[in-house]
């Protein structure tokens, strides 16, 4: 199994600070141990115009796990079988055992790490990879899409033949892989290291619920937005379902919050510049982040979840005041944290004003234990970008399963649209945002929300109120009532009593 990653270069950037990136000399040949064999990494040429590094993946199919379980009688079924466990392409042909080794030996570079050439690794290169034997399940044309999306200059697929003695019998599902173009190489890696398995379609471990995490951050920054999208999820992910699901759920979530940019809807952020003289109107953004500051005060909470923080202007508000004393800040997209924690400083921030929040990755339609026993959740301009249908699983993993004793969910106004003169008739604020609600139809969910997982609902206005259309944002508050706070300490309760007695 072999693959090559090549780049050209100056005398100024010369090729071989490939080696700083991928943290493998040229100079030297390395072999590293994995679970499946051995991988060799070796540069066949080293200058300063033209450097190449090879991964050599020599497989012992003994050392397979289909091959450990299928030890003893009575697995695997006819001897065909059996003998297919050690007789098969598997350390010939591109796979998801090359990705592995590719982030094992690669595992710096993966992410994009190099202390030496930070800028290097940030920058784009001039690079050329070629995969010999790549299984190819959907021919040539499946590569071409789905390399082809990824910014690559030139994508060029070969056949292979089954016999080159023997031209009539046609092509192997096997097929020669040249990429040329200039991407970062964190970024080539990341993509061949999901993209080799979905074209094998055929992982060679058992597919566990971490490997959903294991795409979503190879896949940052290019998978959310790829037309192949849901095929990649599900070949990547053994066609199991339920984590196909997942994977597509929060791959949704990520593109819309990326694509949301600040975290602010575009006709909120929209101003008056016609004269310098004028006093700027306050953005809707401003007058939402003063609303929910204002109800947590009111509500006395102390420990808030801020639920889809973005890129972290809700978090940097509440770290302004003293009385909220553990902030935490959900968000599904990677990107956004990073700049989220870049925006707050947090490399530099005090060990006390740093104890007091967390960034952390998660996907809100998915109930969550690190998201309860808080006293306040913020879902501030977060249901609109959900599809109808899947507003009842960020229902329960909120209301039914946090359960913090205040929520407070902040929507567009979609009666208030009229008054945007930048915004067009019929159009929503945001290309991204499925619907917008009414105030009634915004009062009705709200309703219904409450009276199923306990809670009470007031209404409150968000920006000038206008007497015909109403506000432009919509604020609701969540509180839980009474008796399922009396239920929520009786619960504490009698699990503290059942530790003691155990």
């Amino acid at each position: 199994m072999f693959l090559t990653i090549g780049t050209t270069g100056t005398p100024e950037r010369p090729a071989t600070d490939l080696g700083f990136l991928l943290h493998k000399h040229p100079d030297r040949a390395q072999a590293f141990s994995t679970s499946h064999g051995t991988a060799h990494v070796f540069y066949p040429e080293a200058s300063a115009e033209r450097c190449t590094a090879a991964l050599l993946l020599e497989v012992d199919p003994v050392a397979l796990a289909l091959v450990r379980r299928g030890k003893g009688k009575g697995r695997g079924g006819a001897p065909d079988a059996a003998l297919a466990q050690y007789v098969n392409d598997r350390p010939y042909a591109a796979s998801s055992l090359l990705s592995v080794a590719l982030a094992t030996v690669f595992t710096s570079a993966l992410g994009g790490v190099c202390r030496s050439m930070p800028d290097r690794a940030g920058a784009p290169l001039p690079l050329r990879i070629e995969v010999p034997a790549l299984p190819a399940r959907g021919g040539a044309e499946l590569v071409r899409k789905l390399f082809a999306p990824l910014g690559w200059e030139r994508v060029e697929v070969g056949a292979v033949a089954l016999d080159e003695q023997f031209p009539e019998w046609g092509d192997s599902r096997y097929v020669r892989l040249v990429l040329e173009g200039e991407l970062r190489l964190a970024d080539a890696l990341r993509q061949l290291y999901v993209l080799l398995p979905v074209l094998d379609d055929a992982k060679h471990y058992w597919v566990a619920p971490d490997e959903v995490d294991k795409l979503l951050r190879a896949g940052e920054g290019w998978l959310a937005d790829h037309p192949e999208r849901p095929l990649i999820t599900r070949r990547y992910l053994s066609h199991r379902w339920g984590l196909t699901r997942q994977a597509d759920q929060a791959l949704e979530l990520v593109r819309l919050a990326e694509s949301d940019d600040l975290d602010v809807d575009s006709v909120d952020n929209a101003v008056d510049e016609s004269t310098d003289t004028e006093e700027k109107p306050v953005p809707l953004a401003e007058h939402r982040r003063t609303a929910i500051l204002e109800a947590l005060r009111g509500a006395g909470a102390h420990r808030v979840l801020d639920l889809g923080c973005g890129q972290g202007q809700l978090v940097q508000a509440l770290l302004k005041d003293v009385r909220f004393t553990e902030i935490v800040g959900v968000d599904v997209s990677m990107r956004a944290l990073t700049i989220a924690s870049r925006r707050l400083k947090l490399d530099r921030m005090g060990e006390r004003q740093a104890g007091r929040v967390t960034l952390q990755q998660g996907s809100l339609t998915y109930t969550d234990k690190r998201l309860k026993g808080y006293d306040a959740a913020v879902l501030s301009e977060v249901v609109e970008h959900l599809d109808l249908d899947r507003l009842p699983a960020l229902e329960y993993a909120v209301f039914g399963s946090a359960r913090p004793r205040t929520v407070l969910v902040t929507t567009p106004n979609v009666e208030y649209n009229v008054r945007w003169e930048t915004l067009p008739a019929g159009h929503v604020r945001h290309g991204d945002h499925r619907f917008e609600w009414t105030r009634a139809e915004f009062r009705e969910w709200a309703g219904k929300v409450a009276e199923r997982h306990g809670y009470t609902v007031a209404h409150l206005p968000v920006g000038p109120d206008d007497p015909e259309v109403g506000p432009p944002t919509q604020l609701a508050v969540f509180t839980l009532t009474d008796t399922e706070i009396d239920k929520k300490t009786d619960k504490k309760t009698d699990k503290k009593k059942e530790a003691e007695a155990a």
